[in-house]
């Protein structure tokens, strides 16, 4: 099923259908602030399952999660002082931060480090989701591994529709990918250069 929800301005009976699909362990297609993405509930191993599927993607790289606010990321990772200051300065945003993971987290979504990768995009449809779901969902980029990401909806539907449950039309977004920093030191280290501007790193936080 293809659903257009409005972007500025999400309609809440749509975002309910949205969420009653992953209260079901469904899959769904969404957008973020930079491309769109592919979740399900980080608590539905099913889901999590069918979208290493989907993806076509080894299941020794894990996925990373959407979280709704910064209170939430606290819930599920390691937030120390600067990295609590320098997310609530760049957040929500085109990044995703690597921190320890707390034991609430699934272990399907951790590395053998027992880290974790959390997003909180700049989109009022992921964030109205997330936020009614009351929990994270999982979020990696609408495309299978090694392939390029895709920023319309349209043909995340004609590649991927019969896969998933929801693809959520968003309108067009970019092809852009988040910028990942770890945020495990004393200090950021970026792992990624993406849409996420990273001039700041290296300085004083």
């Amino acid at each position: 099923m293809l659903l257009a929800i409005k972007p500025d301005n999400p309609q809440q009976r749509l975002v309910r259908q949205v969420v009653d699909v992953l209260e079901k362990g469904g899959v769904i297609a969404y957008p973020t602030d930079t491309t769109y993405g592919i979740g399900c509930s980080i608590f539905s191993r099913k889901g999590v399952d069918r979208i290493y599927q989907i993806k076509q993607r080894e299941k020794k790289k894990p996925f990373s999660f959407i979280c709704a606010s910064q209170a939430d990321i606290s819930k599920y990772a390691q937030v120390s002082n600067y990295a609590f200051k320098l997310m609530k300065r760049l957040l929500p945003g085109a990044y995703t931060f690597v921190l320890d993971a707390t034991k609430i987290v699934p272990d399907l979504l951790t590395t053998k480090q027992k880290t974790v990768g959390v997003r909180m995009p700049d989109n009022a449809i992921c964030a109205a989701i997330v936020e009614m779901l009351g929990h994270p969902i999982v979020t990696t980029s609408a495309n299978l591994s090694g392939e390029e990401p895709i920023g319309d909806p349209r043909e995340v539907f004609r590649l991927m529709g019969k896969q998933l449950d929801i693809v959520v039309d968003g309108g067009m977004l970019s092809a852009d990918v988040s910028s990942v920093v770890s945020l495990l030191g004393d200090r950021p280290v970026v792992l990624r250069s993406g849409a996420g501007d990273t001039g700041w790193c290296g300085e004083d936080q």
